[in-house]
Order: C-alpha cells, then sequence, then structure tokens
C-alpha cells in the first residue's frame, strides 16, 4: 500500500462472533454494542444461529450492530454447514453478505481433499469476485506441523503471497503458526491486503489467536503501518476467549484489545484523534 492506494475511509474495527466462543453469536452482537466495536464479522457455523440468516438479522437490527463481513463456513468444524458443495456456499456466504450488509466474505482455501475443489479455486474465486457485489477475501493460512515433519494441508497452498488472487485477508495467528512476520507479508501483499484478522501467536504449531500483543507478530506496530500506509477495509478482532474464564473477565479482555487496536490504527491515521479516555474519535 502507498499513500495512493488510501481510499479516506477510517477502518472500522469489527469483533468476530467466534471471540465469544463458548458464548454464541447472540453474545457477540451483545459484547460488540456494549463495548463500542463498528460491527461484527459473523462466523457461520460457530453455532445454529450462526447459520440462520433470518435470526442473525433480527439480531443485528435489535443491537443496531452492523455486520461487515461474513466468514464461509469453510472449517473443519464447519464442513457441513449449508451443504457440502463448497462452491454453493461460498455463493450463499455471498448472498448473506448482501442480504446483511457486509462488504466482505472471508474464505479459507480448500483442504488438500477437496481435489476439484482446489484445482479450479483461483478462477472460481475471481468468478465469485466478479458476479458478487462482496469482496472474497482469502486468508493466509499455515502448515500443519508434528514434531519432525509438516503437512501440507490446503490447496494451492497455505500461503497466498505468490498466487494470483486480487484481495487477501492477513490473520496474524496464522502467520505467527507459520513463523511468519504479519508486517512483512502486509507490505509484501500491497494493496490486495483488503481485511484483518487481528490477533496474536507465539510461534506454536497450535493456532492460539492470542490477544494482540500478547504474542510475536507485533501487533501494534504492524497496524500503525497499515494506517499509514491507505488501509481502509476491515480490522476485525479473532481470538481466543475461552481462557477467560468468566463474562467479566471476557469482556475486560474484548474491552482492551478494542482500545489497543484504536490506539495504534490512531497513531498512524491523521484521520484519528485520541480522546482523553483513551478511546480514538475521527476528525
Amino acid at each position: 500500500m502507498t499513500e495512493s492506494d488510501a481510499t479516506g475511509r477510517t477502518p472500522k474495527v469489527a469483533l468476530s462472533t467466534s471471540s465469544v466462543y463458548p458464548e454464541g453469536t447472540s453474545s457477540g452482537f451483545e459484547l460488540a454494542r456494549r463495548l463500542g466495536y463498528d460491527g461484527v464479522e459473523l462466523m457461520v457455523g460457530i453455532d445454529a444461529v450462526a447459520a440462520d440468516i433470518d435470526a442473525v438479522e433480527k439480531l443485528r437490527d435489535y443491537h443496531g450492530v452492523p455486520v461487515l463481513a461474513v466468514h464461509a463456513p469453510c472449517l473443519l468444524i464447519s464442513q457441513r454447514v449449508w451443504g457440502t458443495d463448497p462452491w454453493a456456499k461460498l455463493e450463499r456466504s455471498a448472498e448473506a453478505a448482501i442480504r446483511l450488509g457486509a462488504d466482505v466474505v472471508v474464505v479459507h482455501p480448500p483442504f488438500r481433499w477437496q481435489v476439484e475443489y482446489a484445482r479450479g479455486f483461483v478462477a472460481g474465486i475471481e468468478r465469485l469476485n466478479r458476479e458478487y457485489d462482496v469482496t472474497f477475501c482469502v486468508e493466509n493460512m499455515y502448515p500443519w506441523r508434528t514434531p519432525g515433519r509438516e503437512v501440507k494441508a490446503y490447496m494451492p497452498g497455505w500461503d497466498p503471497t505468490e498466487l494470483p488472487y486480487e484481495h487477501l485477508t492477513l490473520d496474524f495467528s496464522h502467520a505467527s503458526t507459520a513463523q511468519q512476520q504479519s508486517i512483512d507479508l502486509a507490505k509484501t501483499w500491497g494493496s490486495r491486503l483488503q481485511h484483518i484478522h487481528l490477533t496474536d501467536g507465539t510461534g506454536s504449531r497450535k493456532d492460539e489467536h492470542l490477544m494482540p500483543g500478547y504474542g510475536d507478530q507485533r501487533a501494534g506496530e504492524t497496524l500503525t503501518w497499515v494506517a499509514e500506509n491507505g488501509f481502509a477495509g476491515h480490522v476485525v478482532l479473532e481470538v481466543n476467549s475461552r481462557k477467560s474464564g468468566s463474562r467479566s473477565r471476557r469482556e475486560a479482555e474484548l474491552a482492551e484489545a478494542l482500545d489497543f487496536t484504536r490506539e495504534h490504527l490512531a497513531a498512524g491515521d491523521r484521520s484519528f484523534a485520541v480522546d482523553a479516555t483513551g478511546s480514538a474519535q475521527e476528525q
């Protein structure tokens, strides 16, 4: 990204509904509203409510919290959500996003055993980006590592850097698990970086999804850099809060992460000013 890539739109900070697990999608909307997030990213398949767009629409309207992005059901745990045809699931995700007012669909690359899907994946994502008025952003993944070996789990590959996707999602925890640095990926991808999953990791074989600032990804520095260089997509907090232990602790951690995010975006974006309470206000 360069100054010429800037659109003048300040990045919005959203809460992934997966970040409140084991609480459900309804709690994701509730906490996003209470804590002051700009919206949510709907993780389809996290629970039955998330796959029921009628119910999600009611939650959106009741809480007054917009849906900024839809994460397609392409995780191992959501392989049978909305059927088993991967292309039909992506098309349904686009239709859900349009209905809910979201402008991004996040998608993972195929698993290696999805041979036919993987064979046409790059061209298929290009087609979907032409046909739907939403942006399909392919997410960086990581090799599955066991002691002594790596398993090639994704096709055509876990690292989208050298593949011709037009729009990409950068997940900081996945970068850590892959033993990469998010800021390096952001600089390499340039304007292809359209969406961020903000989290962190320690380079473990396990995909940790730590709170930002608690791992090795220089999360604050990366947020500041992308803001300085014209990033105008959404920044979505996608963390594992299962170890919080209580609702009050979960709220406190998610509030801290929101303050962290806005502070570092503000440091790189002169359209923000930080008020005396530490929260960012657009000028």
